[in-house]
């Protein structure tokens, strides 16, 4: 019988929207999943029930992270959050988002996550099956990537390498040339168990707690690096450099002509978009162009 796949999208009330438009092209394009999970902050949970459905749950951040990690208001910036704990510096939401991710990875009933942020529309039919190769899950792993990225982002990318190594009790150099980062990637829920114990015996301490204990966090590379590394078990990772969602990372907002552009330039293999939030590109223009209604 092959593995159960569940999609899994961390968002938030600022992009409720975005989030909802990610929903209806799930239930119009997107087939062979069990669930949809959306993981919000408890305080956002009464907002995003009214997405839940038949094959879609709403999960509190709660029923997740570890107590001791808590959301306030931002004393400094107006309408935005901080997560205090007391092993790390404060953390911002996209850190936290991973954190839920992963948490998910290891706590749901299904074998394989699929990850989708909330800034994802689908713009084609697509059966996640596609991830499942036999017994193994296609894992995004790009051999050259490090020395693709762009020059300003390098140091980021190097420090969530080592980061990674310091949490997964490797050598912090060299720092490995493949990245592990895009967008619509697959996760196996065994490996994520595993990863989790193997942070926790690295550190010596329980794995969600290093985790949260520096905002230099990537959980793709920690999972990239970790079944490289460490697993070791190429029967159960397929790597494949397949870019499957087309991302509009910065710039100025999208009007209708640039989306419509965009659309155009797809890849034959790419069936959704990500159109990253902070662009501004507004969600009912995107909407009325890749033909979701209103």
């Amino acid at each position: 019988m092959p593995p159960s796949i569940a999609l899994v999208t961390s968002s938030y009330k600022g992009d409720w929207e975005r989030c909802r438009l990610l929903c209806d092209s799930v239930d119009r394009f997107v087939t062979g999943h069990a669930v949809h999970y959306l993981l919000v902050e408890a305080a956002d949970l009464p907002l995003f029930k009214s997405f839940e459905g038949p094959r879609r749950r709403v999960v509190s951040e709660r029923d997740l992270l570890p107590f001791w990690l808590r959301p306030i208001n931002d004393p400094i910036a107006a309408g935005r959050r901080l997560w205090l704990s007391p092993f790390g510096p404060p953390l911002r939401g996209w850190h936290v988002q991973q954190l839920r991710r992963i948490a998910m990875g290891a706590a749901m009933d299904e074998a394989v996550l699929v990850s989708l942020d909330s800034d994802v529309v689908f713009v084609k039919p697509f059966d996640v099956s596609h991830f499942r190769s036999g017994e193994a899950v296609r894992f995004y792993r790009r051999a050259g990537g490090m020395a693709e990225v762009e020059p300003e982002r390098r140091p980021e990318h190097e420090r969530w390498s080592r980061r990674a190594a310091a949490l997964l009790g490797l050598p912090p150099e060299p720092i490995p040339a493949p990245t592990y980062i895009t967008t619509l990637i697959a996760w196996r829920r065994d490996t994520v168990r595993a990863l989790l114990e193997r942070i926790g015996a690295s550190t010596h301490r329980p794995a969600m707690m290093a985790l949260a204990g520096s905002r230099a966090l990537s959980e793709c590379t920690i999972y990239g690096r970790f079944a490289d590394e460490v697993e070791g078990r190429p029967e159960r990772h397929l790597p494949t450099h397949e870019r499957l969602c087309a991302v509009y990372w910065d710039g100025p907002p999208l009007d209708a002509a640039g989306l419509r552009g965009f659309l155009e330039e797809l890849a034959p293999e790419q069936v959704a978009l990500g159109l990253q939030s902070f662009t501004g590109t507004d969600p009912a223009m995107i909407r009325r162009v890749v033909g979701l209604g209103g």
